[in-house]
Order: C-alpha cells, then structure tokens, then sequence
C-alpha cells in the first residue's frame, strides 16, 4: 500500500475506565478489516494528559479512495457487527483533522522498544505559506532535532471538502503539525525543556493564533507506530 496522500488525526473522549475496552475491541476487530478495503491504518495511541483520550491516525491514497474505503467499512459487516458496542465507550468522536502530508512519511518500525510519540500541533490565521515552510524547515526543524526531538513528519490541513459526511471533520481551521519520537518520557520532558527557551521556539510562537498544542502519545500493543 502506497503512503497516503490524506490522513485523520482522530481524537475520541472515551467514558472514564473504558479507554482498554475500546482499545481492545478497535484491534481485535477495526484494524485488519479496515486495511482490506485500503484504509492505512498508521497507529493508536493513549495520552498521558488524559486518561480518557483515545487518539488514532489512518490514511488513504487519495480523496477518491477515503469516500470508497469509509463507504465499505461502515457499511460493512464487521462495523455493524460492533458499531454499538464500540460507541458505548465515547462520549465524543468528531475531533477529527483533515491533513495532508508536508514532509516526511510515518515509518512503521521496528523499533527495539516502544516509544514515546509527541503531536504538536499549531494553528495558523492562514492556509501554511511558502514562508512558513522555509521557516520550517531552515530554522524550527535544526532546532527540534538539536534537542533531541526530530521531525518525522509534518502535515497540514487539507482543504477538500468532507467526502464522507457521515463523520464530521473540524472545519475552518489553518493547521500545521508534526509528530517526533523519543525513546522514553524524560528524553521528552527534557526535550521540551531545552527547546522553549530557544529562539526558533520563540519565533514560531509568534506566527501562530495560540500556543502550539502538545500532545504526547503511548502507542498500544497493536499499533503499528511503536
């Protein structure tokens, strides 16, 4: 399967306590079944600033293929199957962005051991220029992978409307993000340590509406970004 062109970043606020269940059910039954119509599915993960998140990213080769992928799994019958027992566990399932790759592709591994993944996410009173690309990359990524947290890779939003209305996505928002690795939870503290009191940090700050969102994140067993 080719990297894909257009990516969900899902986020889910999950009943408190059922974060395993869901988990559990998501891998035992919505990872393979969702590949065999060409759905990508890139990785799951918890968050260790809320214990009732649960996050996931998958893709698609284009927008074309997301309509066509979405329409089989959820009209299928492994989703209708378990549709309700996997919405018993969420409070709430429309944190979705929209993306499309800027830089970089997601490897799937191996890794010796798992990791420690860490999503910022910045938000723009723009569509992301050719400025802050070259902002990007000649200034803020030399700076990210001198403190020890190097770019993977980097998305933006992706304009194209919703093919599948069915599940909603955010909407009129300008978004930039990029995901890094580390080996362990103190090389990301001290990662984000070093690199808030530099001036790249400091500059990107400015560009943005908000303070860049971090999201830290705990690959589960099955995920295939460990």
């Amino acid at each position: 399967m080719s990297y894909p062109s257009v990516i969900e970043l899902r986020q889910y606020t999950i009943h408190p306590g059922r974060v395993g269940d869901l988990i559990e059910l998501f891998e035992r039954e919505f990872v393979d079944t969702q590949e065999e119509v060409g759905i990508r599915v890139l990785g799951q993960f918890r968050t260790p600033v809320d214990a009732d998140r649960f996050v996931w990213l998958r893709g698609f080769a284009d927008l074309a293929a997301r309509q066509a992928g979405l329409t089989a799994f959820y009209g299928g019958p492994v989703w209708a199957e378990h549709r309700a027992a996997a919405n018993a566990t969420m409070v709430d399932s429309d944190d979705v962005l929209l993306l499309r790759p800027e830089t970089g592709e997601l490897p799937r591994g191996p890794w010796p051991e798992p990791g420690v993944y860490l999503a910022t996410l910045c938000f723009l009173d723009q569509p992301v220029t050719e400025d802050f690309r070259a902002f990007h990359r000649a200034e803020l990524a030399p700076m990210l992978t001198a403190t020890g947290g190097p770019v993977l890779a980097c998305f933006s939003t992706e304009y194209a409307a919703n093919n599948f209305p069915r599940l909603p996505v955010r909407e009129g928002e300008h978004a930039f993000l990029w995901l890094s690795r580390f080996a362990s939870a103190g090389e990301l503290a001290a990662h984000q340590t070093e690199r808030a009191g530099t001036t790249a940090w400091r500059a990107l700050t400015e560009r943005l509406i908000a303070a860049p969102t971090e999201l830290p994140l705990l690959p589960t067993a099955g995920s295939a970004l460990r």
